[in-house]
């Protein structure tokens, strides 16, 4: 399996007799203060520090798995151009409602009960985008994990530099119980035995396929992409002054003194280039606006003008990802109007 992962153009390095963890690192590499950017192991042809060492090197491959040959498979999905989404089926309780998917609110009239696990939480970011779950993708290498879960091997179409992340961290966050290993990241081949079981590819594709554009969208807007691939970002002008534009419509001051306040907490994300909450923001101003749409107070065709405008002013080159999050806060924040003191 190695050397025909190696084949695919996929580096591999060896991971330990029946576990889903990397070969342990020699005495010197176990040193708090080492790091693989110093490692005299890696040149030399040894397997310290996991997927750093992964290599394409059928002579290195055929001497590691040669002397231990039962050594299990891991691929470095980085260097491979590979993005696994990794679907868990662990059974614990759901987490919050703002954690289930990153950057799309839940509203509590969605009955959560049948949300147990990471097919579920894949399966309804699928439905909100009209698409049908990676899960059933017949077109692609998938591949049943011992535990029940699934990894779905796709392939980079283009140059960019997909990032690792694990479910609905704090951090970089795709779904509950949904992983993505990609750069910083390994997956471990089709067909490796573990004390847990085998990693049984599924009927259909035998390959990765491309991975397809509306996951690459959703990826991008959960924060999955490097930022060196990030467009150069130009300073951030005063965007929540375009409050005054609904302001000079309605002559509503308490109206022009909440889209300040929303819009402004969006523009001050673009004085950092990441780690600013960004996705949050965007979604709380389009939530409070979309209450104020459907109260009357704005267009929905203004309101959308405007926070994109703003969103595009903190993160350029971003608008795809913009759009999905003021659609989805709009729509939602159109659930519960927002009147600013009055009732109707």
């Amino acid at each position: 399996m190695a050397r025909w992962c190696a084949r695919q153009g996929w580096p591999v390095h060896p991971l330990s007799p029946g576990r889903k963890t990397p070969v342990a690192n020699c005495a010197a590499c176990r040193q708090p203060s080492h790091t693989a950017t110093q490692c005299a192991c890696l040149p030399a042809g040894r397997w310290c520090h996991g997927f750093h060492a992964a290599t394409l090197d059928q002579r290195r491959v055929d001497s590691w798995w040669g002397t231990h040959p039962d050594f299990g498979v891991g691929v470095s999905c980085g260097p491979a151009r590979l993005v696994v989404i990794d679907v868990d089926a662990h059974a614990t309780q759901p987490p919050a409602r703002d954690r289930l998917l990153p950057g799309i609110p839940v509203g509590d009239h969605v009955d959560l009960t049948r949300i147990q696990n990471g097919f579920h939480t894949l399966a309804v970011l699928a439905a909100l985008r009209n698409q049908p779950s990676p899960a059933d993708d017949e077109g692609t290498l998938r591949v049943r994990t011992p535990s029940g879960g699934l990894h779905i091997w796709y392939k980079a179409s283009d140059s960019r530099r997909w990032q690792s992340s694990a479910g609905s961290s704090a951090g970089r966050a795709f779904a509950w119980q949904v992983d993505v290993r990609a750069h910083g990241g390994y997956i471990i081949a089709p067909g490796v035995r573990t004390r847990s079981g085998v990693y049984t590819p599924l009927e259909g594709a035998t390959e990765p396929g491309f991975l397809p554009s509306w996951l690459a969208q959703e990826l991008e807007r959960t924060g999955h992409l490097s930022a060196s691939c990030a467009p150069t970002r130009r300073p951030v002008p005063q965007r929540a002054h375009q409050a005054a534009v609904f302001a000079a419509a309605s002559g509503n001051r308490r109206l022009e003194k909440t889209l300040c306040s929303v819009l402004a907490d969006v523009a001050a994300c673009g004085r950092v280039s990441e780690g600013a909450g960004f996705s949050s923001s965007l979604n709380r101003a389009a939530y409070t606006i979309g209450g104020l749409v459907a109260s009357g107070l704005l267009s929905r065709n203004l309101a959308e003008r405007v926070l994109l405008d703003v969103a595009e002013a903190a993160r350029p080159g971003q608008k795809r990802r913009a759009e999905q999050i003021i659609r989805s806060g709009l729509t939602a924040g159109a659930q519960c109007p927002l009147y600013l003191g009055r009732r109707p």
